[in-house]
């Protein structure tokens, strides 16, 4: 068996990024200093710095992984999430001012050899809380934005879950559908042409292993499935009169393993069977395979004939099931024209699967 690639977890992936993003936020500022200044003169100057980035980490994860996600996504408490955030402020204002105490002193004092700086007319912690406020609110939008693709990933998991089970119900209807139709020929068959009907059991065999074991797969090979189309049209023949035009071109290449969805144009050639031949016996069907590029076209062309009132081959579900698997199965990747001809005489159906 093929081996598959499995993509992280995305806690792990969120674990990384993080890590990346507080590595270039630490480790970055070290390398700006002045040319002249030696190297314990910077990394002096940059573990009195470090204390300000690890009270903005402190407040960060305080939101992250409590405060937002309780209060906030889950509660909506909004007085809470504001009074426990004055609360983390106060903490990570004395978290700088625990790391300031204890930089200055454990390490020497810097050389004051440079100008002095003005003085600002502000409280000396405004920029700190300033940051503080900006690092909430980032915890917040990452917190959101994570929730969101939380959502949206579980929305197209039950989306695909339910296209899963909508395509299984789909080709459990199909099994009967087609089954039934076909009986419904050899039963014609049986009235006026034992020889024939008996012909015809045996080519129904042949189709029996590729509708109850190939039809539970996803998709099949384009050979398997020409190969299919050309039994299915041979047994077609037997009950139809010799007035009854066919032309079946199937230029599919013996080994030709283009993925293609299973029974998925049978419908189009039991619609041309049934409505393209007259109660006279008489009528043309024209049925084209191809696969060029890998784009897999199947097209129908049939003279047009009203149903026949004591005619009860199939139900009309084919075409509506056809429709519905290309939609489940080939999202923006088929046409499908179809339509009378403008004298009113012939039907066509035609379909385009767009190569991946």
């Amino acid at each position: 068996m093929a081996s598959t690639l499995v993509e992280p977890k995305p806690k792990y992936r969120y674990l990384v990024l993080h890590l990346l993003c507080w590595a270039v936020i630490i480790v970055v500022p070290m390398f700006f200093h002045s040319s002249g200044d030696g190297w314990a003169v910077v990394m002096n100057r940059y573990l009195r710095w470090l204390g300000n980035p690890l009270a903005d980490i402190l407040v960060f994860y305080l939101n992250y992984l409590w405060v937002v996600p309780r209060f906030l996504l889950k509660k909506r408490d909004w007085k809470m999430f504001v009074l426990l955030n004055l609360l983390v402020i106060m903490v990570g204002l004395c978290a700088i001012d625990v790391w300031h105490l204890l930089v200055v002193r454990l390490l020497p004092e810097l050389p004051n050899n440079g100008p002095q700086r003005p003085y600002v007319p502000f409280p000396r912690y405004f920029w700190a809380i300033l940051t503080l406020i900006l690092i909430i609110a980032l915890a917040v939008a990452v917190r959101m934005i994570q929730r969101w693709q939380h959502i949206e990933e579980a929305r197209r998991e039950a989306e695909a879950a339910r296209a899963e089970a909508e395509l299984s119900n789909l080709r459990n209807q199909m099994n009967p559908h087609f089954l039934l139709n076909t009986l419904n020929n050899i039963y014609a068959l049986i009235a006026f042409d034992q020889e024939k009907a008996q012909t015809a059991v045996g080519e129904l065999s042949k189709l029996l292993r590729h509708v109850l074991y190939e039809n539970q797969q996803d998709y099949v090979p384009l050979y398997k499935e020409a190969d299919f189309m050309r039994n299915y049209i041979e047994l077609m023949k037997i009950r139809v009169t010799d007035n009854v035009k066919i032309d079946a071109n199937i230029n599919v290449r013996p080994d030709d393993s283009t993925p293609v969805a299973p029974l998925i144009f049978i419908s189009l050639i039991e619609n041309a069977f049934k409505h393209g031949i007259s109660p006279q016996g008489k009528g043309e069907i024209k049925i084209d395979l191809s696969q060029v590029d890998g784009n897999i076209t199947c097209e129908i062309h049939n003279t047009c004939y009203p149903k026949r009132e004591n005619d009860k081959s199939g139900s009309g579900i084919g075409l509506e099931q056809v429709s519905r698997r290309l939609e489940l199965m080939y999202p923006d990747r088929y046409t499908w024209e179809k339509g009378m001809t403008e004298d009113g005489k012939e039907y066509y159906s035609k379909i385009t699967i767009k190569k991946n």
